[in-house]
């Protein structure tokens, strides 16, 4: 009796190229040569459910058939890595709340503005924007603010979880026991996030080389996109960096995660020395000294 299994396609080098290049045109993740194994090993699945003999097959039906920009949405689930849990990077989100969320509140106030958008771009299964959710919920100095935290990612399949907003063991490595008592109640397969966290988060489907969808999100004040720029090369982190350039207002902030940089990218922010950790800010134009 003999078996066939799905993982038994082999990619050309050739296949690997144009799949590669389609799937870079489409939203930035950029495989290297040494890629080629994975980029092998997630699809092979996918030519065995659409009935494809090869990855060519597949390659020319991610360029032409009417379902292509489905199929490119679907296989965002397993292209992309989401490892996630609440309260990550605990001194930049203290740099955050206990020093950038006061100069926000007493600059806006100044200009008779109440209200506070966030965008966690690349929000994974959630963790990120109910976490930021969270430590503006403790700030008195909010009470009776608009705030609005937006959560965008490619993947279908984390927003999913996202919008579920139930969690597991590993979500909770560096939540403190009275946080979880606080802003989480028991499920039957996990702790779901207290509806009063829920409705200051949105949560969307957004692609970063997506101007179009961009231009739609509107104007925000501060920024996360931690662990996200690294499936990038350097033409595509250049393009996403200045797209959150545009998203933010004058003297806006920009958190990337803790091994990332603007290095090398864009001279387009500032680097701000703060106690807790060194943050990105946009320059205001109409400073001394501001660009635009």
């Amino acid at each position: 009796m003999m078996f066939t299994f799905a993982n038994e396609h082999n990619m050309s080098d050739d296949e690997f190229l144009l799949l590669r290049d389609c799937i870079y045109g489409h939203c930035g993740i950029f495989f290297d040569q040494n890629s080629k194994y994975i980029l092998e090993k997630r699809l092979s699945h996918r030519l065995t459910d659409l009935s494809l003999i090869s990855f060519y097959d597949y390659y020319h039906y991610l360029k032409y058939n009417r379902n292509k920009e489905q199929e490119l949405m679907d296989i965002m689930d397993v292209l992309t890595t989401n490892e996630t849990y609440f309260f990550r990077e605990s001194f930049q989100l203290k740099a955050f709340s206990d020093e950038i969320i006061p100069e926000l509140i007493k600059r806006k106030a100044a200009c008779g503005d109440r209200s506070l958008r966030i965008w966690s771009a690349g929000c994974s299964t959630g963790e990120e924007p109910y976490t930021i959710a969270m430590l503006l919920s403790t700030i008195p100095e909010l009470s009776g603010w608009k705030t609005e935290i937006i959560g965008t990612d490619i993947s279908q399949k984390v927003l999913q979880r996202a919008r579920r907003a139930v969690y597991g063991k590993s979500s909770f490595r560096a939540t403190e026991e009275s946080d979880l008592r606080q802003f989480f109640h028991p499920q039957d397969d996990g702790y779901k996030v207290n509806d009063s966290i829920r409705e200051l988060v949105t949560i969307s489907y957004l692609n970063l080389f997506d101007t179009h969808r961009l231009t739609m999100l509107g104007k925000v004040d501060l920024v996360f996109c931690r662990n996200v720029i690294i499936y990038f090369d350097q033409a595509a982190k250049k393009r996403v960096i200045e797209s959150f350039h545009t998203a933010l207002y004058d003297s806006g902030f920009l958190l990337l995660g803790h091994s990332e940089s603007l290095m090398n990218i864009t001279t387009m922010f500032t680097l701000r020395h703060f106690k807790n950790d060194m943050i990105y800010q946009k320059p205001d134009r109409f400073s001394a000294g501001g660009s635009q």
